[in-house]
């Protein structure tokens, strides 16, 4: 499943760390020029280099999604490309809604979904012009069903599960495929630190059980497989969790 030429470039977003970088790694491997961007641009040059020394192409753009007028910018770069992953996001806190704080609300919601329609619109005509483009979502399990304490981050997840859906739909009989991969207890380096403002301990405690969390490497293997499949099958949506994990609430935990 070798891309062509018009879509071999391949832009990930939130690559400097855990699912963007393995999907990164794992996209490049599969033959395409992949395009890491993230806000730190130490941890996406050294990707970009670990991907060129293992013999693939990468290239390292420092970005922050949010930031409307550079993405605008950085696509000016592309006349086409064939894949935009959209993987920046993040948690952050796990309070009730009642005592929620709206900035962290705010910063979930920028980064989540307005990150993710910013580059699906700078990025789109250059998807279509490929002849065979795919944007890809990576959601949450979040999106999908509400837990006590996540108010905030699943209203996030929930705006980029339907961003991705209602893209689907206004864009039918384009040459484009609208992936929408939506991970559940996936345990990185980072997302739970984040979302606990660095309390380790706290952190600890969300896989605090869990015999075999998802890595990263498995979400990676995931999206990987949705697009790498002909350009006419679309995977609209792939829930991914853990076999210990049943749903957002149910999750079995060793003693």
């Amino acid at each position: 499943m070798t891309p062509s030429a018009t879509s071999r470039i391949a832009v990930v977003t939130g690559a400097s760390s855990g699912i963007g970088a393995a999907t990164a790694r794992r996209l490049a491997a599969e033959g395409y020029r992949v395009v890491v961007t993230a806000r730190r641009k130490d941890r996406i040059e050294a990707l970009a280099e670990e991907i060129e020394a293992a013999g693939h192409s990468a290239m390292a753009y420092q970005l922050d999604v949010t930031d409307r007028a550079a993405v605008d910018e950085f696509a000016t770069a592309f006349k086409t490309i064939g894949v935009l992953v959209n993987n920046a996001g993040g948690a952050l806190g796990l309070d009730p809604v009642a005592t929620g704080d709206p900035a962290d609300w705010r910063r979930m919601y920028e980064t989540n979904v307005i990150g993710t329609l910013n580059l699906t619109q700078a990025l789109l005509p250059k998807l279509v012009a490929s002849g065979d483009g795919t944007v890809v979502v990576v959601s949450s399990t979040a999106g999908h069903g509400t837990y006590e304490g996540g108010g905030g981050y699943v209203a996030a997840k929930h705006g980029s599960h339907v961003l991705a859906e209602t893209l689907r739909l206004e864009i039918v009989g384009q040459p484009v495929r609208v992936v929408e991969v939506a991970p559940g207890m996936v345990r990185t380096e980072e997302f739970a630190l984040t979302r606990f403002g660095g309390d380790e301990e706290r952190a600890a405690k969300v896989y605090q059980g869990v015999a075999e969390p998802l890595t990263a490497d498995d979400v990676a293997d995931t999206i990987a497989w949705a697009v790498t499949r002909p350009a006419h099958v679309n995977i609209d949506l792939l829930v991914v969790r853990p076999r210990a994990q049943a749903s957002n609430t149910k999750v079995h935990r060793e003693q």
